[in-house]
């Protein structure tokens, strides 16, 4: 196996109440759903989770509430092996939450309270200086404040460590800011809502992957699901297909996919090694019910890479 390669997530913790049925109530109506599962979540600790559980050292700097859910999602970052003592408690807010619908095809829908995820500054992220400056890379997301991120890519450019950002949920951007990652990676409807270029077919994303390498975007890699992955540089585009598995329940697919992805990259593996593995990754999360812990384990990846005869 390769070198451990050091990751470093500036971003959300949340709290996921996911919900399970084939149908969900109009308004006023009350109805009964098939199933309930709790479990940890957000954006950022979810990558953060898929890049320990697929073999790298990580560091989390987010912010969670001082309510029963702050001290149990600190806990469970020092359980998955993750450093945790850039998470810090904000008294009297709120942890983040997610309510989280998923219907019999495995398509989620899902609503984001921020909480305590609104207050990472980029004093937070400069007092993480010392963990972030290590790092092979970064992770970024949007389910912290803009202007903390901004200022940790700026962060990371200046410290020579790579960026890649995962501009999720999508948000109006301002490019100059941005163009400085190295990689920037939203799925289908986040390219499209930043862009407004509709993202339907290969064609279109290969437009919108052309508007956002113009804006002075070094790489582009926009996810398009069963379909695969879109790779977009100023050599040229390619498109990295998807692996076919029976899935489940497709919540935190995306987060697997840019855990991994950067776990791969930092490992030495080129662009389009790292993307088909990371398809494969992010493929099998699938399988199981849940977020983090549907994210299988090295060992478990290495496994079914083999299989099927890479």
């Amino acid at each position: 196996m390769a070198k451990q390669s050091k990751i470093a997530v500036v971003g959300s913790a949340n709290v996921d109440l996911s919900i399970f049925n084939d149908m969900f109530p109009r308004p006023g109506e009350t109805i009964f759903g098939k199933k309930f599962d709790l479990g940890f979540g957000g954006k950022g600790a979810n990558q953060a989770v898929a890049a320990s559980r697929c073999g790298a050292s990580v560091g989390m700097v987010a912010k969670v509430g001082s309510d029963l859910f702050g001290p149990a999602t600190i806990k469970n970052f020092e359980c998955q092996g993750i450093d945790a003592s850039h998470v810090l408690i904000a008294e009297g807010i709120s942890s983040g939450v997610a309510p989280i619908f998923v219907d019999s095809s495995g398509q989620n829908r899902i609503v984001v309270i921020k909480g305590a995820n609104e207050l990472l500054s980029p004093d937070d992220v400069d007092a993480a200086a010392s963990l972030l400056a290590q790092a092979d890379t970064i992770l970024l997301q949007f389910e912290i404040p803009l202007a903390t991120v901004y200022h940790t890519i700026r962060f990371a450019k200046a410290h020579g460590v790579r960026c890649i950002v995962n501009p999720a949920p999508a948000l109006p951007l301002d490019f100059k800011e941005i163009a400085a990652a190295d990689y920037f990676v939203p799925n289908e409807s986040e390219a499209e809502a930043i862009t407004g270029i509709p993202v339907h077919d290969l064609e279109e994303a290969k437009r919108c992957a052309g508007y956002l390498l113009a804006r002075g975007l070094a790489k582009v890699v926009i996810t398009l699901g069963e379909r695969g992955s879109l790779l977009a540089t100023s050599e040229g585009m390619e498109l990295i297909p998807a692996f076919k598995v029976d899935p489940i329940d497709s919540t935190g697919a995306g987060d697997a996919f840019i855990g991994s992805f950067a776990v791969f990259l930092a490992e030495g593996l080129t662009d389009r090694e790292t993307l088909t593995r990371a398809s494969l990754y992010a493929a099998l999360s699938t399988t199981h019910v849940g977020t983090q812990k549907s994210f299988p384990s090295r060992e478990e990846f290495d496994n079914e890479w083999e299989r099927r005869g890479n």
